[in-house]
């Protein structure tokens, strides 16, 4: 349209088409097109005059969209390839969280829903921000929810980078992508300055605060947010210069007290997203995890040179029904595969009674640690490293992330900057090592430098370690970080404080690391990490002990939980299968009569996640009381084909299963 003068008609029509001007503005476009110079001399004029808001969109907001697309295009589009990211197109729509969502620690929630979440409707991305019917309204706060790893700052970044090309949601003219990362660097903002300072190139953020562009606020990653957000305390704030707390901005934003024209997208792992009230939410998306095909299509990709290894991780994961559920999550599918890749390349050079193919957690993360060691790591210039040298180097950060690692995961922190690594202690030339930056992942921005785990479960991995190494020579409790406690002595005291810690605490994020630390005491471990990390058969001083502690947890009443299968889980790692294998044996032979105790219905809850058994049909014929059929209604829940036949139920247990089929979370398909 600036150059007007030199369109002809036609070209002038499809210009004023593409544009979202006003009907009035259209027709004088009709009327000067091919008119030389003074066309574009008079529609100058005639938008000066007549529509100033139109002015302003040319002559201002037109050109910092420009910069704003290219600065977009260049930070977001490096790496995108479409072909795995396919999954992330479509995601489920749900309406609100579940409870399992609420509590659960993201494994415990992936073990429980076997990775599919009982979802019919889906939405493609293109239509995330769009009303779901004619007489509906765009939605103005969404939420969405995925487990660690599955990809959610990977969404946003597919999304930007694909709004930037114009492909979707062109009616959006501003998109701010601003992570909570980012925000945690700052104590107070107001609106205006938080779009300044993340876009500096945004010179007049007024016409984003006072709803001038249809402008979309992203706020990735709820869960690394340094402060919880308190929305029945809010201070109200209306005025966006005004600099208020980071948390209460952010509360006053999704409250519309704030940026009130603008949609806001909140990504987060679930159970952070429940501080967000419900009433708050008009569209809640979930992203979910690998289906078959595309998990074999991660494998391929992720080795790329060799089908044949491909294939063979592909069967060992399969092979593992627990295993096989956890890789559902790419983050958790790249450290498995990754650890299984390097187990079978250098099984040629060992016998293997002195190796096993990785089958549990720990097992998994000893096998991926020692990769990190070595210098077969993928993607990753190798280095040649000593064997002490490495062994020292590993001790060493150890003893510096690990600390890091544990204290973060008590606080329920999960990114670092360079003020916690002085804090802690750790030398910031420690942090170039190539082990460092194959475990702490770097973010490196003009305003901010942060660390985060590559995972999760390697942060509670590392946690687990140190607290391992820590707890031998301990004389206080490890929780105390000022170290001012009743005295605590040897490992076995910290151990069983830890586990009691876990059971009794009610946000169970302590449950995958008690996972971890039991597991150190399993010999299959001892072998992997002895001589590295471990002293060789150390673990025989308190493995026995430890096995009757967890037993002894189990042995209470018939109140089965999450907790109890936790436990079990706990028992699995530290390879003591023999409860689980006695009841799995049961259930085969349809044997399970008069055998259900509290121990042996804390098993079978956690043979219903895990065991091939279980997969086609649950079958509990013949063997369920009152107590124990409502012992057991919250693992029944997730059983999709549940046989309860000869049992002799009376109406009180058709009440409970009543009320098991009627809750948000429950997955049962086929009832006999």
């Amino acid at each position: 349209l600036r150059r007007l003068d030199l369109l002809t008609a036609e070209e002038a029509g499809r210009a004023r088409e593409a544009s979202s001007l006003p009907e009035k503005v259209r027709a004088v476009v009709d009327v000067l097109a091919g008119k030389g110079s003074y066309a574009s001399q008079s529609l100058q004029t005639f938008i000066e005059t007549t529509n100033s808001q139109l002015y302003l969109h040319i002559t201002v907001y037109e050109p910092m969209l420009q910069k704003h697309l290219e600065i977009l295009q260049s930070y977001y589009g490096n790496g995108l390839e479409k072909g795995p990211l396919q999954r992330l197109t479509n995601l489920l729509l749900v309406e609100g969280l579940t409870d399992i969502q609420q509590k659960e620690h993201d494994i415990l929630q992936i073990e429980a829903t076997k990775g599919l979440r009982n979802v019919s409707k889906s939405i493609p991305l293109e239509k995330l921000f769009l009303p779901l019917s004619k007489v509906s309204v765009p939605p103005r706060i969404s939420v969405t929810i995925g487990v660690a790893g599955v990809g959610k700052s990977t969404l946003v970044k597919l999304f930007v980078c694909t709004w930037a090309k114009g492909e979707i949601n062109r009616d959006i003219m501003f998109v701010l992508p601003l992570t909570f990362r980012e925000l945690n660097t700052y104590e107070k903002l107001s609106a205006e300055r938080l779009i300044c300072s993340a876009f500096p190139h945004i010179t007049e953020p007024n016409c984003i605060s006072a709803g001038a562009a249809r402008t979309l606020l992203i706020l990735d990653g709820l869960d690394e947010f340094k402060t919880p957000l308190d929305f029945s305390n809010t201070v109200v704030c209306t005025d966006p210069k005004k600099e208020i707390q980071v948390d209460n901005l952010i509360t006053n934003i999704i409250r519309g007290n704030l940026l009130q024209e603008a949609s806001v997208w909140v990504t987060s792992r679930p159970t952070a997203a429940s501080q967000i009230p419900g009433g708050l939410v008009d569209r809640m998306t979930e992203i979910r995890g690998f289906g078959a095909a595309e998990m074999k299509d991660f494998l391929d990709q992720m080795f790329l040179d060799n089908r044949d290894l491909s294939s063979q991780v592909l069967q060992h994961i399969r092979a593992n029904r627990s295993l096989h559920v956890m890789c559902t999550v790419p983050g958790f599918c790249w450290i498995s595969a990754s650890s299984i890749a390097y187990y079978l390349k250098n099984t040629t050079h060992q016998s293997p009674e002195t190796t096993a193919v990785p089958k549990t957690l720990s097992e998994v993360y000893s096998y991926y640690f020692k990769m990190a060691l070595s210098s077969d790591w993928p993607e990753k210039p190798r280095e040649t490293l000593r064997i002490e040298q490495a062994v020292n180097n590993s001790k060493r950060i150890v003893g510096s992330l690990g600390r890091l690692a544990f204290y973060g995961l008590l606080k329920k922190k999960y990114v670092f900057y360079e003020q916690d690594m002085k804090a802690y202690g750790i030398d910031l030339s420690l942090l170039q090592s190539s082990l460092c930056s194959r475990l702490l992942l770097k973010e490196e921005t003009q305003s901010f430098t942060a660390y985060y785990f590559s995972h999760l479960t390697t942060q509670e991995f590392l946690a687990a370690l140190y607290y391992y190494l820590a707890a031998k020579r301990a004389i206080f409790d490890l929780f105390t970080e000022s170290g001012m406690s009743w005295p605590k002595l040897g490992f076995l005291n910290h151990f069983k404080s830890t586990v009691q810690r876990s059971l009794q605490a009610e946000d169970r994020q302590l449950d995958i690391f008690v996972r971890f630390l039991s597991g150190l005491l399993s010999p299959q471990v001892n072998k992997l990490l002895s001589g590295w990390l471990l002293v060789k058969d150390e673990h025989n001083s308190f493995r026995s002990q430890a096995i009757s502690f967890l037993q002894g947890c189990l042995n209470t009443d018939y109140a089965i939980s999450s907790r109890s299968v936790n436990t079990m889980h706990c028992l699995y790692e530290i390879q003591h299968t023999e409860i689980a294998k006695t009841v799995e044996e049961a259930m085969k032979n349809e044997s399970l009569a008069g055998m259900l105790t509290p121990v042996n219905c804390s098993a079978l809850a956690y043979l219903l996640q895990v065991s091939d058994v279980c997969m086609e049909e649950t079958n509990l014929s013949n063997c369920l009381t009152y107590n124990i059929c409502k012992s057991l209604l919250s693992q029944l829940l997730f059983c999709h084909n549940l046989r309860l036949d000869n049992n002799q139920f009376k109406d009180n247990v058709m009440e409970l299963l009543g009320s098991v089929l009627s809750v948000k979370d429950c997955q049962i398909q086929k009832l006999r």
